[in-house]
């Protein structure tokens, strides 16, 4: 074996350029194993994605496992339970039947590199676009560092989307966590892409804007999604020329159920080093996080534990809360007082339109608001249908105001909710006791009502607002009423603000 390695390296020196480089691209791709590797003919149980194993000396929790069938092909899992010498492995695809296995003595790490950006991969971290190899830069445990609260820094750039609904009320700041609360057959791929095509830094200067292209990079991630929708986003970043700076992990619905539990990390590993090695603002694009809680649900119910609300795990929450909660404002050490940015819009489904199913409750109590998609005003015809009622950023009033946004956009927001919520009333009592029986006040809401659906929230797809134009449109709406009626902004906004512009 010595002389044959003896060998093996001395043609590579001696042999010309083109056997050189392919004695270094086999070294690379070669699996060396440093130690002796003990295998295992001890499966006792199957289970679905879960295998059991038997009389293993010092095994580890997460540890990586490889399995070989009868056939010869090789399947890897992680080891999700040890009691004793007894073990259970999840794997990525289901178990037939095992002959051996191989122990790694290492967790599940995925290489990772610049190079990464406009390549696609699929749910396991492999290239799928038949580009050439990726050579890795660095290895990353796709669970993430630990990240020191302390050293976080308070998320106060407001990103802007082009998009009134969201700039004007519920504003979205770099490094911010705000899911799309959407349901099956409504536009929120369309919601998320316009997003990426238009986002933004808003500066003080109407006319100057950071899109910075060379320095921003979009991670997308799609778990248990249709074809239709891989080649949506797919498309629409090349259309656009943002494909050299996005990265994709795609895991359709004819890929492995198990293989989406590590599909988000793989994609949030990426971004992290993208945003703390090659020091870029990442956006992290998450579709479809209710396929990934029903996978978490199907492994739960493979291990026999108690279920909790609708059969999803107890531990639900927590699993949520390591992928969402990897978003932020970090510093590094060439930018210790401004940091880099990873924001994160995850894409979840409700279940028949119920926003209290486990799955959208549970992350918004993690996420810092939500956008809530609206079937009502997408059956009006209404582009983007965002419903600004439930919707909420909880980082917003960080984001605007003077020297950020404008000194108004506080007080302009106040109103427009209120004179909203007020015209949702009188539109439900008018069903009742009909038109004829509301006051004058009545029909001004009423008239704001229909206006703020058909001028603000309506927009085209592909219509980039800026925040002021956002801002300008919401005090022509709140014209409708006299100054009287306005009481949620102060008398100096008013006066400076609320005559027509000549």
């Amino acid at each position: 074996m010595v002389s044959g390695a003896v060998n093996e390296l001395s043609s590579a020196v001696t042999g010309n350029k083109t056997a050189a480089s392919r004695e270094h691209v086999l070294a690379v791709k070669r699996d060396y194993i440093s130690q002796p590797r003990l295998t295992y003919k001890t499966v006792s149980g199957v289970n679905g994605p879960l295998v059991i194993l038997d009389q293993v000396k010092f095994p580890r929790y997460a540890e990586i496992v490889h399995l070989t069938l009868p056939d010869g092909t090789k399947r890897s899992g992680q080891v999700l339970e040890v009691t004793g010498p007894v073990l259970t492995v999840l794997l990525r695809m289901c178990a037939c039947l095992w002959v051996c296995e191989c122990f790694t003595g290492d967790i599940l790490r995925t290489p990772v590199s610049e190079d990464m950006l406009g390549r696609v991969f699929n749910g396991s971290g492999k290239p799928i676009d038949k580009g050439p190899t990726v050579m890795a830069e660095d290895y990353l445990d796709i669970m993430g560092q630990p990240i020191n609260p302390q050293c976080r820094i308070y998320p106060e750039e407001m990103i802007q989307t082009g998009i009134s609904a969201i700039d004007g009320m519920n504003s979205i700041a770099r490094g911010q966590k705000i899911p799309i609360f959407s349901a099956a057959g409504l536009p929120h791929n369309e919601i998320a892409a316009q997003i990426c095509r238009q986002a933004g830094l808003v500066r003080k200067s109407k006319d100057v804007m950071d899109y910075s292209d060379d320095n921003f990079a979009i991670v997308f991630a799609a778990m248990g999604v249709n074809m239709e929708t891989a080649r949506f986003f797919k498309s629409d970043f090349e259309e656009n020329g943002s494909m050299d700076n996005v990265c994709l992990f795609l895991n359709l619905a004819n890929d492995p159920t198990i293989e989406r539990i590590i599909t988000p990390r793989l994609a949030l590993t990426s971004a992290e080093y993208l945003a703390y090695q090659c020091e870029k603002h990442v956006l992290v694009i998450l579709t479809d996080m209710s396929s990934y809680a029903e996978a978490l649900r199907e492994v739960s119910a493979a291990r026999e534990e108690v279920p909790g609300r609708r059969g999803f795990p107890g531990y639900m929450y927590t699993d949520l809360a390591t992928i969402y909660e990897r978003a932020g404002r970090i510093p590094i050490l060439t930018m210790p007082n401004d940091g880099m940015f990873i924001t994160q819009i995850p894409i979840l489904t409700m279940p028949n339109d119920d926003i209290t199913h486990p799955i959208p409750d549970l992350t918004g109590y993690i996420t810092e608001g939500q956008i809530y998609v609206d079937r009502q005003l997408h059956n009006r015809q209404i582009y983007p249908p965002i419903n600004v009622l439930p919707s909420l950023s909880r980082l917003m009033k960080s984001a605007i105001g003077e020297g950020m946004t404008r000194k108004d956009h506080s007080d302009v927001s106040n109103q427009l909710y209120a004179c909203y919520a007020i015209g949702k009333d009188v539109q439900a009592m008018k069903a009742v006791v009909g038109e004829e029986a509301l006051t004058p006040d009545d029909l001004l809401y009423l008239e704001f009502l229909q206006k703020f659906e058909k001028n603000f929230i309506a927009q085209g797809a592909y219509e980039n607002r800026t925040v002021f134009e956002t801002l300008d449109i919401g005090w022509q709406l709140m014209r409708i009423f006299p100054k009287e009626m306005l009481k949620r902004i102060p008398q100096s906004t008013l006066a400076e603000f609320y005559p027509r512009l000549k």
